[in-house]
């Protein structure tokens, strides 16, 4: 898959939202996870140098070809055992039941089939296994909801995909996992109007 603009727009808006917080956001995702993990759609790598040393094996599966170069580049540098390969959220070249955790960040917003993705998502994941997510959702304010129903009609074509306004959270546990924690909040803080500022970070368990 390509999408060259995206890319590169991803890779320069990534690395800035990495000093403003980010960052400690993605190591709160990843804290704890041991064994054998997947991360769907890291793009550049972002999350790889938060990964914890307990965990033995990170398989990242990119479907973009160019944010899959950037990071095969970041692997090298990665705390843990790193390989980087093509996949997408629907299909992930992993067996069933063989992985001890699934991480996302920023990527249930622009799958084509929230509830085809988590079902992978848990054909992969071992009994007990946990989804560890990281994703901009559906305000619950009901006029910041529609602002982001209207920004939906542009927001995907200029953004790879993106829907702005997708109840993730509630994709989540239809989808059959038990979440664990979930927390909302705005980020950045200080981008209120952002169309993807309401935010959640948690996890999950088949």
């Amino acid at each position: 898959m390509r999408n060259p603009f995206f890319a590169r727009l991803l890779t320069r808006c990534g690395a800035r939202n990495e000093q403003r917080g980010n960052a400690d956001l993605r190591r709160e995702m990843l804290a704890g996870l041991s064994g054998r993990v997947v991360e769907v759609g890291p793009g550049t790598g972002l999350n790889f140098p938060h990964y914890p040393d307990t965990v033995a094996e990170l398989l990242a599966v990119e479907p973009e070809v160019y944010l899959r170069e950037r990071a095969g580049e970041a692997a090298a540098a990665a705390p843990v055992t790193v390989r980087v390969v093509d996949g997408t959220a629907e299909r992930i070249p992993a067996d069933d039941a063989s992985v001890d955790a699934v991480a996302l960040s920023g990527l249930l917003c622009s799958v084509p089939d929230q509830a085809a993705a988590l079902a992978e998502f848990r054909r992969v994941l071992r009994p007990g296994g946990e989804l560890r997510f990281y994703e901009h959702v559906r305000s619950r304010a009901s006029a910041f909801a529609a602002y982001q129903d209207a920004m939906d009609a542009v927001w995907p074509r200029i953004m790879g995909g993106c829907r702005p306004n997708r109840d993730t959270y509630t994709a989540i546990k239809d989808a059959g996992f038990h979440i664990v924690y979930c927390r909302g909040f705005i980020f950045p803080p200080s981008a209120r109007l952002s169309v993807v500022s309401p935010r959640i970070i948690g996890a999950a368990r088949v």
